[in-house]
């Protein structure tokens, strides 16, 4: 693929890839950020010139789209190689990094952040969308729920392709249905506070929930917003295709949430012609995702990352984590946004009873939360110190992201 682009382009990919792995080489990141930074310098088409005659798939969410992406990729990755962008790279400097570092493949997926979406089809024109969940994320800096919901509904009208969209989030539901063509997914909803009020008329959406909690219908009170059939069906650890067949999914990834992601994942690839037998091997060979779930042994302890940025991703990290001590780090910079309030929408009563230790710049601000909901905690200055302080045995680790980067870090970037 690469012999058909321009002079231009060819020097710019080119540059792309030495500048990734010099900054690889010298231990200063994966290089995704960089490398694509000097691409596009040099060519500002070039995202545009890479993707052309690829079959290309996005994901995008609030979250679950780092876990969703590698899922998705390794799901396709029966029909050969595909370009990726597996550490969350997710603006346009990372998905020229991932594709100019695979020239030669005819697929891609793409992880891509909420807001750079209809940037991201313009450039990759791609063949499918996934549509995974729209959760309150870094107000300080990004746009309100519903404001993103019109983003994405406003991006895939007239465009012709296809969107897999989860149908238990009525967000999702209102900006998928605008799209020409959409494979449904009931890949569940924990989470509802973000999603009370019909983004349409401003009603409220009603719910009848199932006894495990999650919704199994819902609908607007004030408009014809409602639950579409869904095609695909997660049912406890199996996934159910459009044909009514029934398959069991394995995963060394914890949590019904990472099921629903596997669930996305299978139907984006069917799209692209995958069964789901053939796909579901590869599924199981995830382990963990850019750090995410990695178990590592450290002076007797075996920790494992979880990364968690907003109340709907700390409550899936409370269902993953295990009853052990728990340290929690949260930090307030540029990534993380740097409003710490949503820290009183998280309810942290599954932790009471519990060793937990706090760290991070914002540990002070985590703690007057923590004595609200009555679990005693104590504070760390480092990872180091919560180590030294933790029984031998499991340890679950769970940050935020700059906080997560900085332990994933001191365990020698792990993936």
């Amino acid at each position: 693929m690469s012999t058909q682009l321009p002079l231009r382009a060819r020097l710019a990919a080119t540059a792309t890839r030495g500048v990734a792995a010099f900054s690889r080489a010298t231990g200063r990141g994966d290089g995704s950020v960089i490398g694509g930074r000097v691409g596009l310098g040099i060519d500002p088409r070039l995202l545009r010139r890479l993707a052309a005659n690829r079959q290309v798939a996005l994901v995008s969410g609030t979250n679950g789209k780092t876990t969703t992406t590698r899922l998705t990729a390794a799901a396709i990755g029966v029909l050969g190689p595909v370009a990726s962008n597996p550490f969350g790279a997710n603006l346009p400097n990372g998905h020229v990094s991932a594709l100019a570092l695979a020239p030669d493949t005819d697929h891609a997926v793409l992880e891509v952040d909420e807001h750079y979406l209809p940037h991201a089809c313009d450039a990759a024109q791609p063949r499918v969308i996934a549509m995974l969940n729209l959760t309150r994320d870094q107000l300080d800096r990004a746009m309100e729920v519903a404001m993103i919901a019109k983003l994405w509904r406003d991006t895939v009208r007239g465009r012709h392709l296809h969107v897999v969209a989860n149908a238990d989030d009525p967000m999702v539901v209102w900006a998928a249905d605008a799209a020409e063509e959409v494979s449904w997914v009931a890949a569940g909803q924990r989470w509802h506070d973000d999603s009370a009020v019909c983004p349409e008329c401003g009603s409220a959406i009603e719910r009848v929930p199932h006894a495990n909690g999650t919704a199994i219908h819902w609908r607007c009170t004030g408009c014809a917003l409602a639950r579409p059939k869904a095609q695909w069906t997660l049912d406890d650890e199996a996934v159910i295709d459009p044909d009514g067949n029934r398959h069991d999914v394995k995963l060394n990834l914890p949590g019904r949430v990472n099921r629903a992601n596997a669930a996305m994942a299978l139907a984006v690839a069917a799209r692209f012609g995958v069964r789901p037998n053939d796909a579901l091997p590869r599924l199981a060979e995830v382990t963990s995702v850019a750090g995410r779930y990695a178990v590592v042994e450290r002076d007797g302890k075996a920790i494992r990352l979880l990364l968690a940025k907003n109340p709907a991703g700390w409550l899936e990290a409370f269902d993953m984590a295990e009853q052990a001590p728990t340290l929690l780090c949260i930090n307030a910079r540029d990534p993380d946004g740097l409003d710490t309030s949503w820290l009183f929408d998280v309810d942290f009563a599954p932790l009471r009873g519990r060793r937990v230790l706090i760290s991070g710049d914002r540990a002070y601000d985590l703690g007057v939360r923590l004595a609200v909901n009555g679990v005693d905690f104590v504070h760390v200055r480092s990872f180091t110190d919560a180590l030294a302080a933790m029984p031998d045995g499991r340890v679950e680790a769970i940050a935020n992201y700059t906080a997560f980067q900085q332990i994933r870090a001191e365990l020698n970037r792990v993936d």
